[in-house]
């Protein structure tokens, strides 16, 4: 590979380096305020970019937290935005996502200070006039007429599609119009299994926007609103993206009565104060008039009765709802108490004697699983049973010996239950067993934090064990019952600590990690340099170390050692002293590139992934060798470069080993200069293994909670991060895992608690 070719797809991981404007602060540059506009034109005799653009540099100062939209219009040029700034913001656009050759940016400042605004084309050489513009916030919607009048507790059905109106950003929207009371308060929900929904609410004085239903994890849409005085708005449905479309339900209620009353049921299942029912949200469920699932159930009630109603889940976010006679009416949408996270806890004192009907439904439409129901006098303990219910907590570990006898009270398919409480406290792994031989035991575990678990055989056919992470301190709720109803016996209980399932009681903790921690930021002319590269393997050895995970034989190798002999050397060296009980891993951030091969199922585009050493280059093949030599417990193959990604069907070919590569295999990775390192993927490595990937608290990191985990911090913190293949075609940077045969409660370390 010539010189100057070789320079060129290694420069790439340096992550738009060619884009950029080279000695920037030494041109010519314009200053445009925020709210400003102003002329320009590109012409013969401008600077250019690396790559042939002529190009046109603004600046402009910002603050931290402020949201702008630079636009750059012209009808003689295909327009090209770059902007870079403080925090290591850097942004670009092509067009609006309308087929358009306009350009549009719109970014939320990360810092104060000067932002350098890089007006330019998309194709080198050529010439034209452009108006650039700088305006704080997201820019105006188009207000264009569509959609609708909507009717108050009517559900509107729509649907986005091709030769719909569009925002400027390239959103079609659909706009429905409504006339209400002025002074009321009135709540919008937009739902769509096709898109992401994304409201934007208008009238007089009225501004209102939502992306995702606040604290709910939905993406789905929801706006409260006072009406205005002149009691009409705009309601505008679009999504949030460009360019997506399909089908949505629009629907407009009064605040606090999102959900309305049950439809009327022929036969309802009954239910008595002081009784648990066990029951299902599916798709064959009775719905509500707004699409939610619905299980209803007749209780009798006296005038004056006060009674606690909760509804549990861990499959959806549950809501509960009663009705009764003199046109009573409340319900409830989570535990105000904030106590039982979304579950729902309703207290109500019933006006008069007579049949009430209690709801169990779910916040969303669509929302489908299991749910407990239990009602109780408030005050006293929901479901009480006949068995003694000593508080215990977990940690002290419990054995109960009890009895399921008649008199006992019973779920609605008539199982008879007892009911014990423990204290537990968030991140402790708790084991749960139900034994018995007179009867097919079931269990059932109920919290804070969303906790609804059950088992109904355990390894041992009918006998029940859970074991579940606790999310929250607090009280937890266990229900010992049978699995059919009407069954009586002795049974045993057991409550304790559990060290997970049997998969996880064999991974011993400590210094288990076997490392090769390569990193090269200097490489003595046989490629351009990086920056913090050889930080990153020197940061995540000294993190390892200190949190007891590092074995002593792990090697680090940075910049100058970085040879190919050295580095295939220590790999053979620390892998050979690598256990069934240890986890061996390579990890690398550095250079990395393509050559010619041969077409086949291991390389289908025809081309050789290398790492790239400081006097040559390991092959995708050479390492997928290396690592065949390994017998581990666990084998992790950590690759911060580009076109990292064409490693993972080399090495990933057995099981027990575990890829992570920072890009897809025709893309090049960037540095990650705002968290001063070589490569996301790296930082992210760090910080989950430090334990921010020990998501429920147990402290085990599991393969799937590290998977995760990355997953999330590039959707956070590198979505945006611009890259291009080798001949220049521009995308984004992409997380690449592949697990192989390594199961998602595989742990990888077993971290210390704080």
């Amino acid at each position: 590979m010539a010189p100057v070719v070789r320079n060129f797809l290694l420069g790439l991981a340096a992550t738009l380096t060619l884009l950029a404007i080279g000695a920037g602060d030494a041109r010519a540059q314009s200053r445009i305020s925020v709210g400003g506009e102003a002329a320009g034109r590109l012409q013969d005799g401008d600077q250019q970019l690396d790559s042939g653009e002529y190009v046109d540099v603004w600046t402009f100062q910002g603050r931290a937290g402020q949201q702008v939209t630079i636009s750059m219009s012209s009808t003689e040029i295909d327009a090209y935005l770059m902007l870079r700034g403080p925090g290591g913001l850097s942004e670009w656009n092509d067009d609006r996502a309308t087929g358009e050759t306009n350009a549009r940016l719109t970014v939320r400042l990360p810092a104060d200070g000067q932002y350098r605004i890089s007006a330019t084309t998309y194709e080198p050489g050529e010439n034209g006039e452009y108006l650039l513009s700088v305006v704080e916030g997201a820019g105006p919607a188009s207000g264009q007429e569509g959609g609708g009048d909507l009717t108050l507790g009517q559900t509107g059905a729509g649907r986005l599609a091709l030769g719909d109106d569009r925002l400027d950003a390239g959103e079609f929207t659909d706009r429905w119009t409504f006339r209400g009371t002025p002074g009321e308060t009135y709540v919008v929900r937009l739902n769509s299994g096709a898109f992401d929904p994304y409201l934007m609410i208008r009238g007089t004085d009225l501004e209102a926007d939502n992306d995702d239903e606040p604290g709910r994890g939905s993406v789905n849409s929801r706006v409260e609103f006072v009406m205005p005085s002149d009691g009409e708005v705009r309601i505008y449905a679009t999504s949030y993206q460009a360019d997506e479309t399909g089908d949505y339900s629009l629907l407009l209620s009064h605040a606090g009565a999102e959900q309305e009353p049950a439809p009327v049921v022929a036969s309802l299942a009954t239910l008595a104060i002081g009784q648990t029912q066990s029951g299902s949200l599916s798709s064959d469920a009775p719905t509500l008039r707004s699409g939610e699932y619905m299980q209803a159930y007749a209780l009798n009630g006296r005038a004056g009765d006060r009674i606690e109603l909760r509804l549990r889940s861990a499959g959806f976010d549950p809501y509960v709802f009663i009705t009764g006679p003199d046109d009573f009416s409340a319900a409830n949408d989570d535990d105000e108490t904030g106590e039982d996270g979304t579950n729902s806890r309703l207290i109500v004192t019933l006006p008069a004697d007579g049949e009430y009907q209690v709801v169990a439904t779910s916040f969303e439409p669509g929302e489908t699983g299991d749910f407990i129901l239990a009602v109780g006098r408030a005050g006293e303990e929901v479901a009480p049973t006949q068995t003694a219910s000593t508080v215990a907590a977990f940690e002290d570990g419990v054995v109960r010996e009890g009895m399921l006898s008649r008199g006992d009270a019973t779920l609605d398919d008539g199982q008879y239950v007892d009911m014990y409480q423990f204290t537990g406290r968030r991140g402790a792994r708790v084991a749960i067993t139900a034994e018995s031989d007179a009867f097919d035991t079931n269990l059932f575990l109920l919290g804070p934090g969303d906790v609804a678990e059950n088992n109904d055989d355990g390894p041992d056919g009918t006998n029940s064990r859970i074991d579940f992470v606790l999310p929250q301190d607090g009280a937890y709720d266990v229900a010992v019952t049978s699995f059919n109803g009407g069954e009586t016996g002795a049974y045993r209980l057991t409550a304790g600590l559990s060290l997970g399932t049997p998969r996880q009681e064999r991974v011993q903790g400590g210094p288990r990690i076997f490392a090769v921690m390569v990193g090269i930021s200097e490489y003595g002319g046989y490629a351009s340099d990086l920056p913090y590269t050889d930080e990153d393997a020197l940061k995540l050895a000294e993190d390892l170390r200190r949190d007891g995970l590092l074995n002593p034989a792990s090697v680090v190798i940075t910049n100058t050692d970085a040879t190919v002999g050295a580095v295939k050397a220590a790999f053979a060296q620390v892998a050979a002293q690598a256990g069934p009980d240890d986890i061996f891993l390579f990890f690398y951030s550095g250079h990395g590139s393509q050559g010619p091969g041969t077409v086949s199922a291991m390389e289908p585009d025809g081309r050789t992934e290398t790492i790239v050493m400081v006097d040559g280059e390991i092959s995708d093949q050479e390492m997928g060798r290396m690592f065949a030599t390994v017998n581990a417990r666990m084998a992790m193959i950590v690759l911060d470069s580009c076109f990292s990604g064409g490693f993972a069907r080399n090495v990933v070919t057995r099981p027990g080993i575990m890829g992570m590569f920072s890009s897809e295999e025709d893309l090049t990775s960037a540095v990650a200069g705002k968290f001063q390192a070589g490569g996301y993927l790296s930082h992210f490595l760090r910080t989950g293994l430090g334990g921010e990937a020990n998501a429920d608290g147990d402290d085990m990191i599991t393969a799937g909670e590290l998977t995760q985990y990355l997953r999330r911090r590039y959707a956070i913190d590198a979505a945006d991060v611009r890259t291009q293949t080798a001949d220049g075609q521009r995308s984004y940077q992409n997380l690449v895992v592949e697990r192989g045969g390594v199961q998602v409660d595989d742990v990888v370390v077993r971290v210390a608690r704080a």
